[in-house]
């Protein structure tokens, strides 16, 4: 074990990356941000190469060499989730790091970590993605996050999906049309509605990333008042709840045991549209208790760094 004391944590997301590095009583003593790990949006390569600025840009922030650091977690987008490309994401790491001293794992594990500050409970993650983590009494247990294809409800890529398609019935007269149809049309600058299709799937058509940077638009016009943009909200509610209950029975809480609940993500932390709407989900569903979070995902990253450090010594 190295003696310098510092703890580099690793907050991979399907927008950007962050790097953070603390001290043994929890001073930051570096940070770094690079873009997205996710390595189905970006590659293998794109995501390592991501991996690899950061840690050279994180350690030159903190004044250590990385084979100085004493234990590093990375979180990274879809890890666990390809058996192909997990041990190379693992090996890699460990080769850019020149030690042994990490561990890999899903990014969900940053949000758990820096909102309850590795405490017993539920966190909901919802940014570009969604997904659900928790731990009870040594117990751990995902839910959601199967990707954007046909999953990651509640995320904003899906808010943004269920805002696109709303917006082409309105176009057609299959919805009435509101708030939501004249946001995507100036946002977007359309001369037509169905220059839409060329703007998000054409040639320089948007990512992952840029189609989720679209789920504002909805929040905008559901402050608007405009129905479909608030079913939009209701049902990403829905779906957050029910991540929300499938976790608390798979982590086995007993039905009057207060369950701590906390968030993150962009759509949970900026979006009081849908949190509010997901709180009183909650609070009709069972006995929860919203935890504001304590700290960000990439700080959750490098306390969850310690954690492992000290296990790894016990």
């Amino acid at each position: 074990m190295s003696d310098h004391g510092i703890f580099l944590g690793v907050d991979g997301g399907g927008t950007k990356t962050e790097f953070v590095c603390i001290d043994e009583v929890g001073e930051v003593v570096g940070r770094h941000v690079e873009g997205t790990t996710y390595h189905l949006q970006v590659g293998l390569d794109g995501a390592l190469q991501a991996i690899g600025a950061g840690i050279a840009g994180v350690c030159a922030d903190a004044g250590i060499a990385p084979a100085g650091l004493a234990y590093a977690f990375f979180g990274l987008p879809a890890y666990g989730e390809d058996a192909a490309i997990d041990p190379q994401l693992e090996r890699q790491c460990g080769q850019l790091l020149g030690h042994d001293r990490y561990s890999c794992g899903n990014d969900m594990v940053c949000g758990w970590a820096g909102s309850l500050a590795c405490a017993d409970g539920i966190n909901l993650v919802a940014g570009t993605g969604s997904i659900g983590y928790g731990e009870r009494q040594g117990r751990s247990a995902r839910v959601g996050g199967w990707g954007e294809v046909f999953s990651d409800e509640g995320s904003a890529y899906w808010i943004a999906i269920q805002g696109l398609n709303a917006f082409t019935r309105m176009s057609d007269g299959r919805l009435p049309r509101g708030a939501l149809h004249d946001a995507f049309r100036s946002k977007l600058d359309l001369g037509a509605d169905l220059d839409i299709c060329a703007r998000i799937m054409g040639e320089s058509g948007l990512e992952r990333d840029g189609i989720a940077g679209l789920a504002p638009l909805v929040a905008e016009a559901a402050a608007a008042g405009d129905p479909a943009a608030i079913a939009i909200h209701d049902r990403a509610a829905d779906e957050l709840a029910a991540m929300a209950e499938a976790l608390r029975a798979e982590l086995g809480f007993a039905e009057d045991e207060p369950v701590p609940l906390s968030w993150s993500g962009g759509v949970l932390a900026n979006d009081g549209s849908v949190r509010s709407r997901l709180e009183a989900r909650l609070v009709a569903a069972g006995p929860y208790q919203p935890v504001e979070p304590r700290h960000s995902p990439a700080y959750g990253a490098a306390l969850y760094a310690r954690l492992q450090a000290s296990r790894s010594t016990d």
